[in-house]
């Protein structure tokens, strides 16, 4: 494994350095700015060129679950099949819903797997509505309601089929992660920067946002019954299982006809319209707060209309337990 894969995570990426990069959007309270989110933005035309970009969309960042679509088309090149709402949860960073940990549940099952298979760590719902039900009937944290479960159980599911051990399915020099690495090259067209470890216990592999948006758009652009293609059609006939039912990539999938969403942690977005325009975002310092009102600014300036069911990017400041300011696009 080369170098530039193993290098400790506290190795610096190369590019603009925090005070450089633009302010995206400003903190606004009683009137008042208190604060900015500062990040990169990049947007693909429908030739796949560089249509425009705030910031360094050049150097690597980690997409972390940005990268899901393409670590569950690697499960379907080794042969894994699963579709629907299947494919869909393996591509998810779910809320933890009832219907999520059933589905999970009843995946391990039909795989001969247990809960105790599962390398992610114990969590609570990533929803807090869900996450307040959880607890108050009961129940602690888990392994199938952390957010990446689904994702775990294909990565399991797809050594079984392939003989594979199951015991280090999370190093990365595992054949089912060294091909997880190969899919996320394919579609970003560019080498893996950088290899780190995910919340989930996953390898996070480094590629820059122009090489994230690029992944997108050849997923929506991928020839029917691909890999790619699958995974596109089931996050977006199934949005709800890729996110939530109060998520905004579910309502940015629902409401935006043929668009594909997946959001990631540190403040990382990315989508993909059918017409083979694309757009990865990344906030500075992790503010996820900022990253609704900077899509909805990116995508206003793409001229996508986000009818009221994808309505998204209202980020309100509270004070007394009503709305006085909000977090707002400055581009």
């Amino acid at each position: 494994m080369s170098a530039s894969t193993t290098a400790s995570a506290n190795t610096p990426a190369p590019g603009a350095q925090p005070a450089d990069l633009p302010v995206l959007a400003e903190v606004v309270r009683s009137g008042f700015t208190e604060g900015h989110h500062r990040g990169s933005v990049v947007v693909l035309g429908p030739d796949g060129g560089v249509e425009w970009s705030l910031g360094e969309v050049a150097a690597p960042v980690y997409p972390r679950s940005s990268n899901k679509p393409m670590q569950a088309a690697a499960v379907l090149h080794a042969g894994l099949e699963l579709s629907g709402e299947r494919l869909a949860l393996a591509a998810a960073s779910h809320s933890g819903e009832p219907f999520h940990l059933e589905l999970v549940r009843t995946m391990l099952a039909e795989h001969g797997l247990t809960e105790d298979d599962l390398g992610c760590p114990p969590d609570l719902p990533l929803d807090r509505e869900e996450a307040e039900r959880f607890l108050a009937a009961g129940a602690r944290r888990s392994r199938t309601a952390m957010n990446c479960s689904g994702k775990h159980t294909a990565m399991l599911a797809a050594c079984k089929v392939n003989g594979w051990s199951r015991a280090d399915y999370l190093d990365p020099g595992h054949p089912l992660q060294v091909l997880v690495r190969e899919r996320i090259e394919a579609a970003a067209g560019e080498p893996v920067a950088h290899t780190g470890t995910d919340g989930c216990g996953a390898p996070l592999m480094a590629i820059s946002l122009t090489g994230l948006a690029r992944a997108f758009r050849s997923f929506v652009l991928a020839g029917p019954g691909t890999p790619e293609r699958r995974v596109a059609d089931a996050m977006r006939a199934h949005p709800e299982y890729v996110a939530g039912t109060r998520r905004e990539d579910t309502r940015l999938m629902r409401g935006v006809p043929g668009a594909l969403a997946k959001v990631g942690a540190e403040a990382v977005q990315a989508v993909a319209l059918p017409d083979g325009r694309a757009l990865a975002i990344k906030i500075d310092d992790g503010g996820l707060r900022a990253l609704g009102p900077v899509l909805a600014r990116t995508l206003e300036r793409m001229g996508v209309d986000l009818p009221e069911p994808a309505r998204i990017g209202d980020s309100p400041l509270l004070g007394g337990g009503r709305r006085v300011g909000e977090i707002r696009a400055t581009f």
